[in-house]
């Protein structure tokens, strides 16, 4: 497996998946938002993404990734992140690749600078709750459809 950081010439190796992520929160298929929307965060540079390649046949395959967003911490000073999106398509889960890109991408926000992640994800995805929870995050509030975690980076 390999974890590269995508520039704005490489947005289509996560369209499939990130379509794929809209479906799994209930959203319709529809191939041109996804595209559109990967495609403009990248060339405004409004996000970071990682996606991890895994080799099929000798052939490189895109099997997962994660979207992260700045957010600005005027009391710390700081630039922090939100790891909005992950998603890992289901040929491929349970092989480490979840746990692979989150920490890719704590290591990204904690070589910028960042002194923590935040992420939220849904009260019922018990799966992402104890891959978060192993890894080292921890449960900030609950909403009525979702939960805030946050890793502080050290």
């Amino acid at each position: 497996m390999q974890i590269k950081r995508i520039t704005s010439a490489e947005y289509n190796l996560v369209i499939a998946l990130f379509n794929d992520y809209r479906v799994f929160y209930k959203q319709e298929p529809d191939m041109a938002v996804a595209e559109n929307y990967i495609k403009a965060r990248l060339q405004n540079n409004e996000s970071v993404i990682f996606v991890a390649l895994v080799d099929v046949d000798s052939e490189p395959v895109p099997a997962g990734f994660t979207q992260l967003y700045p957010r600005l911490s005027s009391v710390r000073a700081t630039k922090n992140w939100l790891l909005n999106d992950l998603y890992v398509s289901t040929n491929f889960r349970r092989q480490g690749i979840g746990e692979a890109l989150i920490k890719t991408a704590m290591d990204f926000a904690k070589n910028d600078g960042a002194t923590f992640i935040k992420l939220e994800t849904a009260i019922d995805n018990y799966t992402a709750q104890s891959l978060y929870e192993a890894i080292g995050f921890i449960k900030q509030e609950a909403g009525t459809s979702s939960f805030t975690y946050q890793a502080e980076l050290k």
